[in-house]
């Protein structure tokens, strides 16, 4: 994984940060009149959804993380699992509903869903913008 400076951090960018993935939600960069510049980074935790304020000196180094997206088809529900399978490898995977948090009710049977992995974990799924009834 690369390593970026503190002041390379953007909104977006999945870290690396105190063992945990974090998602850059708000990035602001300071250059105060005494001392050096640095970025007050406000972080989503991409496990548990905590929030996390941190602030990155320039020199300061920090693990950049590039998550894979996979297409995924929707399968079914079972037991608080939504079942999916890879378009590529027809291999079927099991995630939690809460995954999909809100966005669960525009689900439907065969719609293909884009999942973040991270090391073959699941992070993230979206649904289509679009969803036709």
């Amino acid at each position: 994984m690369p390593k970026i400076n503190g002041n390379e951090i953007r909104i977006g960018n999945v870290l690396e940060h105190n063992g945990g993935l974090w998602s850059a939600v708000k990035v602001d960069h300071v250059k105060p009149g005494k001392g050096g510049a640095f970025a007050q980074v406000e972080m989503r935790n991409l496990r548990n959804g905590s929030k996390l304020n941190e602030r990155f000196r320039s020199a300061d180094k920090v693990e950049k993380v590039r998550l894979e997206q996979k297409d995924q088809q929707f399968l079914y529900e079972n037991d608080g699992m939504l079942i999916f399978m890879d378009m590529e490898t027809y291999d079927q995977i099991e995630l939690p509903v809460e995954l999909l948090g809100d966005r669960r009710p525009f689900l439907q049977d065969g719609m293909t869903v884009q999942i973040e992995f991270h090391e073959s974990e699941a992070l993230h799924a979206t649904v289509p913008q679009k969803v036709t009834c």
